[in-house]
C-alpha cells in the first residue's frame, strides 16, 4: 500500500510547461496531494493516509464530490499535470483518524493557481480532454505483443483477454513497463492516445533487449558451468569430519 510522504512538507514549486492547445473544463478548489507517483486514468492505487492535514482532506472529499488531485512531486516541485483521483472505497478507518482507502484515477488535469488557505493544498484545476485522433491498430497490437513480452521476461503469466475492453491501452501498459517516473509523467501529459501508444513502442523497442540480456546473464550466473559453488560443498566424508571435529 503507498503511503504519503511526510518529508515534502509545503515547500513547492510548479513546472512551467507549454500551454495545451486542447479543450479544458474548470474545477475549481480541486485538493492536491503530491505523491512520488504517477497516477493514470483508469489505474486503481491503495493509499494509506496518516499526516493530519491529508487526513483532514480525505474527510472533506468524502463528505464531497470524493476527488481530488495527484500530482508528481520531484524534488519539491510539483508536476504541471496530474490525474483526477476519486474515493471508490475506504478500506479501513482508524481510531486515531487515519485511512486506507481505494481510489481510482478518472480525468487529467492541469494545474492552474494554487491556494493554501487550508491545511491542504487546493487548485483551480483544467480538466483535460483528450485530442481526437485515429489510433493505429497495427501499431496499438503491436505495443500488446512488446508488453505481454516484457511481462513474460518478468516471469508474469498473461493472457491477451486483460488488453480487451480497456478504453486506453496505453495507460494500462505504462502502469508496468519499466518507465521511470519522469518517463510516466511525460505519458500523463502526451495528449492523445495514438500518440501515447507511438511513444511505448518505441520505449519498449529500446527496453526488451535490454531486459533479455539481462535475463541472459542472470541464467549464465545461475549455471554451475560458469560459477563454482559458494560456500564450496565438501565431499560427503570431509563434510563429516569437519562436523565431528
Amino acid at each position: 500500500m503507498v503511503s504519503e510522504t511526510r518529508s515534502l512538507g509545503r515547500q513547492f514549486n510548479t513546472r512551467r510547461d507549454e500551454e495545451y492547445d486542447f479543450a479544458i473544463m474548470s474545477t475549481a478548489g480541486l485538493p492536491l496531494f503530491p505523491l512520488e507517483l504517477v497516477l493514470y486514468p483508469g489505474e486503481t492505487i491503495p493509499l494509506h493516509i496518516f499526516e493530519p492535514r491529508y487526513k483532514d482532506m480525505v474527510t472533506d472529499c468524502l463528505d464531497g464530490d470524493r476527488s481530488f488531485g495527484v500530482v508528481l512531486v520531484e524534488d519539491g516541485e510539483l508536476s504541471r499535470v496530474g490525474c483526477v483521483a476519486e474515493i471508490t472505497e475506504v478500506l479501513k478507518r482508524y481510531s486515531d483518524g487515519r485511512f486506507d482507502i481505494a481510489v481510482e484515477g478518472r480525468r487529467r488535469f492541469r494545474l492552474g493557481d494554487v491556494d493554501e488557505e487550508r491545511a491542504y493544498m487546493r487548485t483551480a484545476a483544467e480538466v483535460l480532454d483528450e485530442r481526437d485522433e485515429g489510433i493505429d491498430r497495427h501499431t496499438q497490437q503491436r505495443l500488446i505483443t512488446q508488453h505481454m513480452k516484457l511481462l513474460e521476461l518478468a516471469g508474469r503469466d498473461v493472457s491477451p483477454s486483460v488488453y480487451q475492453g480497456r478504453d486506453k491501452i496505453s495507460y494500462f501498459v505504462a502502469q508496468n513497463a519499466g518507465l521511470s517516473l519522469r518517463q510516466k509523467q511525460e505519458v500523463l501529459e502526451i495528449e492523445s492516445e495514438a500518440d501515447r501508444i507511438t511513444f511505448l513502442v518505441a520505449f519498449l523497442e529500446s527496453f526488451i533487449p535490454q531486459v533479455e540480456r539481462m535475463d541472459a546473464l542472470r541464467k549464465k550466473a545461475q549455471s554451475n558451468g560458469h560459477f563454482r559453488d559458494f560456500p564450496p560443498r565438501l565431499p560427503p566424508g570431509e563434510e563429516r569430519r569437519e562436523h565431528e571435529s
